[in-house]
């Protein structure tokens, strides 16, 4: 009886013109998708350098900046992990359904954002009129049904996963797509009605300490790369070392996003949306 060999993801030298390549394999619509948001920074690179407005203390391009990334690398990721499907699962109903849920309601954040930006306007916790408290409600379903594209994928690869993919590494995928959810998701219901304090906080990021939960939010949201990178590290050492290793380093990963919760909320300013009378 012949044995199909373990297929490790950290294969030949991965150059980009391979990467694409791949990538456009596993999940065409995903990839150019995540392409074009990470393409739609460029102008808005220029836009952030020659206007000085601000809004709350920050750029008025910023937000749109961090979104585009965050909704490029996310669409990327998981076009990749789509490759853990055998070709005939990549087209599934369920896999079409996820990348379709992740383009729509990305695309309708971002041209949000980019819009209220460019009007000098915020986005979120703009309680103004009925209009922009919709808006900012319906982003928030949209963020809920992105994160929730990603256990469903997660059980799609659990059943189906490609044969003789490296245990460690599907393992790490698969939990990596649940506490996207769990945790990102967990963390953004209670950012939604608790404002981050105003100002520029640290470089590039800008957060702040106490009061500011965007720390708990991005931990969460990021174990969908973060969690898989740990499995991928692991893969060299032998198998129930890295199991252990990859089992405490997840706890420590959870811990992480516990302690930023805890600090987030503390000293948090709750503000609810109060409707305008008619």
């Amino acid at each position: 009886m012949t044995t199909l060999p373990i297929v490790r993801p950290a294969g030949p030298l991965l150059t980009p013109a391979r990467w694409l390549h791949e990538s456009l394999a596993r999940e065409r619509a995903l990839t150019l998708f995540g392409l074009a948001m990470l393409l739609a920074m460029l102008p808005l690179l220029v836009l952030h350098g020659l206007d000085e407005r601000t809004l709350r203390g920050v750029g008025v391009w910023v937000k749109p900046l961090k979104f585009l990334a965050s909704t490029g690398v996310f669409a990327l990721t998981t076009a990749w992990f789509v490759g853990l499907l055998p070709p005939a699962r990549r087209r599934d109903a369920l896999v079409r359904a996820v990348a379709a849920t992740i383009i729509a309601m990305a695309l309708f954040e971002n041209v949000y954002i980019t819009w209220q930006a460019a009007l000098g306007e915020a986005s979120h916790y703009n309680f103004a009129d009925r209009f922009h408290i919709a808006m900012y409600q319906a982003m928030g379903v949209g963020a809920v049904l992105m994160t929730l594209t990603q256990p469903l994928l997660a059980w799609h690869i659990a059943r189906h996963a490609g044969a003789g993919i490296e245990p460690l590494w599907r393992r790490a995928v698969v939990l990596g797509l649940v506490l996207t959810f769990a945790l990102g998701a967990g963390a953004g219901a209670m950012l939604g009605p608790i404002q981050p304090p105003s100002g520029a906080g640290v470089p590039v990021l800008g957060w702040h300490g106490l009061g500011d939960l965007r720390p708990a939010h991005f931990i969460g949201l990021h174990a969908q790369q973060l969690v898989p990178l740990i499995g991928l590290a692991l893969l060299r050492l032998p198998r129930e070392r890295a199991a252990r290793m990859f089992a405490l380093a997840v706890a420590l990963y959870v811990a992480a996003w516990a302690v930023a919760m805890a600090l987030g909320l503390q000293g948090a300013v709750l503000r609810p949306p109060v409707l305008p009378p008619l």
